[in-house]
């Protein structure tokens, strides 16, 4: 403490007192190296069978681009593919229409009744997704228990199994817990008093829902449209199971063509042909959820 010229008091470092030093010294110097197990499992679970997958595309049964030109050339490849993509966007807009009230509801309802619906969504993840898809078949079957009900009812029955929507059910009700959680991690941070503030200044409820929680709930939205729609590109036991050739996707060719055929390069053309379209695709929507998502929050 020293005086200033003005003969007030000025504080400061005492001399020869020890300094703090910046947070940035206590960092461990080999912290990265806290990463390598996991970088370790990422290469071995996922890169390493990638690029054989990628590689065998390109050298089996000999070296070139002969298997991608088979794939592009094959008309029902080229259907396959464009089915495997309708499927997985019709899950993803059905597993929002179903998780958006739901997780909005669990974030209205009381403590033990918010237990109760969070453990009805995490019960399917303890449950075999054989299991679940045989239950459905049960369900959809022309003698099952969908159709029973019709015909109780007086109505004729309705073809379930081995069609297109079969497969849509089934693989929303597999995938639904993917879209819930995201939606609800993002609701549950959602102060309700700004829906009461947009109230006050003469906002009807439905409009000031529309207008200032559905904008602030996008991310948790989007987060859970992508995971679904990725998984849903890879499904194999649920269409397997409840479609029929007609709902076939790409998946069950491959499994055709490495399994029963033993073409690994023509397997892995078509999970490469796959893969990038997937990429591309995220790679186009990304920055228009994002340039969306702006824009609603702004307005919000």
């Amino acid at each position: 403490m020293t005086t200033t010229p003005d003969g007030g008091l000025k504080t400061g470092p005492v001399a020869g007192s020890a300094q703090p030093a910046p947070l940035s010294r206590f960092r461990p110097r080999g912290a990265v190296w806290l990463a390598a197990p996991a970088v370790l499992v990422l290469l071995a679970a996922l890169a390493y069978p990638l690029s054989i997958v990628v590689l065998r595309s390109f050298t089996d049964p000999a070296p070139g681009l002969a298997n991608y030109v088979w794939f592009f050339q094959s008309a029902v490849n080229r259907t396959v593919l464009q089915r495997t993509f309708v499927v997985a966007a019709w899950v993803t807009l059905a597993s929002l229409i179903c998780a958006y009230p739901y997780a909005y509801a669990m974030t209205i309802v009381g403590r033990n009744l918010r237990l109760a619906l969070i453990l009805c969504v995490l019960v399917p993840f303890w449950l075999s997704g054989v299991v679940r898809t045989l239950a459905w078949v049960i369900l959809l079957q022309d003698s099952g228990v969908i159709n029973s009900f019709l015909r109780s009812l007086g109505l004729s029955p309705v073809k379930l199994i081995r069609t297109m929507p079969g497969v849509i059910i089934g693989m929303t009700q597999v995938l639904l817990p993917f879209m819930i959680l995201p939606i609800y991690s993002v609701m549950r941070g959602i102060d309700t008093r700004l829906l009461q503030a947009a109230r006050s200044l003469g906002a009807k409820p439905w409009k000031a829902f529309l207008q200032v929680y559905v904008p602030l709930s996008l991310p948790g939205v989007y987060a859970g449209a992508i995971i679904v729609f990725i998984l849903s590109l890879g499904f194999y036991i649920t269409p397997a199971l409840l479609g029929g050739p007609r709902s076939n996707m790409l998946s069950s060719l491959v499994q055709n063509q490495v399994l029963s055929l033993l073409n690994w390069g023509r397997g892995g053309a078509m999970g490469v042909v796959l893969l990038v379209a997937t990429f591309v695709l995220l790679a186009i929507a990304a920055p228009l959820m994002r340039q969306k998502h702006t824009s609603s929050r702004r307005e919000a």
